[in-house]
């Protein structure tokens, strides 16, 4: 599963591969400190942790968002090129930046980190990278959506759990009481 290497006395040892998923919300940003609180040990410089964060897809159709009682705007047509490249390139963007975010995080803490990034559903994107990248343990943060948003949008860590090739493990925030 690993990467299997010699050590100094000639003895093999196999290099463990965490990967942390994150995004914008306190949730995953509370996974990472908690990979770092309770993983830091077992990082190396030859087994970096790794960041990953799913861009999302580019989109052929956009909704906008509208005050409640009014109808959503729905824009049929396919979208012009440059609009679809600027919301890609700002999406890039954002993505570039928390995973750097990310990564100071990790070199204030001493531990060696690297950045992935791929487009597509989180969902996907983040059980392809384990693959990809031969992760042996991943760590994501709760979202904490209701059991009626879980049920339309699905739960990314729900799915993760049933379909990662590797070990999950999905962190609680303690709620404050």
């Amino acid at each position: 599963m690993g990467e299997v290497v010699e050590d100094a006395g000639g003895a093999e040892s196999t290099e463990k591969r965490v990967m942390v998923a994150i995004d914008e919300s306190e949730c995953s940003h509370y996974a990472l400190m908690w990979v770092l609180d309770n993983l830091k040990e077992s990082l190396t410089d030859k087994s970096p942790l790794l960041i990953f964060m799913a861009q999302p897809p580019p989109a052929n159709n956009i909704t906008f968002a509208a005050p409640l009682g009014s109808a959503r705007m729905y824009c049929p047509g396919s979208l012009t090129p440059e609009f679809s490249s600027s919301v890609q390139e700002n999406h890039r963007k954002l993505t570039v930046a928390l995973l750097e975010r990310a990564k100071d995080i990790c070199a204030r803490q001493g531990v060696n980190a690297k950045a992935v990034t791929e487009i597509g559903d989180a969902k996907a994107a983040i059980c392809a990278a384990v693959l990809k990248h031969n992760v042996n343990f991943l760590v994501l943060g709760e979202r904490g959506l209701g059991k009626i948003k879980r049920a339309i949008l699905g739960s990314v860590s729900n799915y993760c759990v049933k379909n990662a090739k590797c070990p999950v493990l999905v962190v609680k925030k303690p709620q404050v009481i």
